[in-house]
C-alpha cells in the first residue's frame, strides 16, 4: 500500500509549501501522534472503531493537538486519514513525506553503515564527500553494522557506495574464483 502512503504524503507536502510551513514542525508533529498512538492501544482502539461517532474521534484529536501544540494542518491530515480509515499507515506517510519533502528541498537522504561509531569530523568528512557527489545537501543517518569489519557502505537512493573491508574481501574473493 505504499501508493496510499505516497498520495497522502505528497498531498501534505503540497499544503507545507503552499502554506511556507517549517517542514520538520509538521513531519514533527506527525511523529509525535504516531508516537502516542504506538504508546496507546486505547487510542488505536478508539480511531479504528467505526463504532465511535466522529466528531468524539474529532474531539480526541483536537484534545491531543491543543495538549502538544501541533500545528492545524497536522490536525487536519490527521482528522482526514481518522475520517478514512488510514490511520494505520500513518508510519509509511510520515517516512513518504519525509522522502518527498527532501526531494523538493533539494536534499539527499543517505544511510551510512560502518563498523564503528564514527567521530564528528568523520561524519562530516563522508557527508561533504556525498554532498560533492551528489550535488545535493544531504541528510544522513547512521547505523552500525559489526559485519563490515571497517570501512562504510553508503546508500543514496537505490546506490551503493561500498568502501567497507568486507566488500573488498568479497571483491577479491569473485576475482579469485574468476
Amino acid at each position: 500500500m505504499a501508493s496510499v502512503a505516497s498520495t497522502y504524503a505528497r498531498a501534505f507536502a503540497d499544503v507545507v509549501f503552499r502554506a511556507q510551513l517549517d517542514a520538520n514542525r509538521a513531519v514533527g508533529g506527525l511523529r509525535e501522534i504516531a508516537g502516542l498512538l504506538a504508546e496507546s492501544d486505547d487510542l488505536r482502539r478508539v480511531w479504528d472503531n467505526p463504532a465511535v461517532p466522529a466528531e468524539q474521534k474529532r474531539n480526541l484529536l483536537d484534545a491531543i493537538v491543543q495538549r502538544e501544540g501541533i500545528d492545524k494542518r497536522v490536525r487536519n491530515l490527521m482528522a482526514v486519514l481518522i475520517d478514512h480509515r488510514r490511520v494505520p499507515f500513518l508510519p509509511r506517510i510520515i517516512e513518504q513525506l519525509e522522502k518527498e519533502l527532501d526531494a523538493r528541498l533539494g536534499f539527499a537522504q543517505a544511510q551510512i553503515s560502518s563498523a564503528r561509531e564514527l567521530g564528528d569530523a568523520e561524519k562530516q568528512a563522508l557527508e561533504a564527500q556525498i554532498e560533492k557527489t551528489t550535488g545535493k545537501k544531504v541528510r544522513a543517518r547512521y547505523v552500525l553494522d559489526s559485519s563490515l569489519l571497517g570501512g562504510a557502505v553508503i546508500r543514496v537512493g537505490s546506490t551503493i557506495y561500498d568502501g567497507s573491508v568486507k566488500g573488498q574481501l568479497e571483491k577479491i574473493q569473485e576475482a579469485i574464483s574468476s
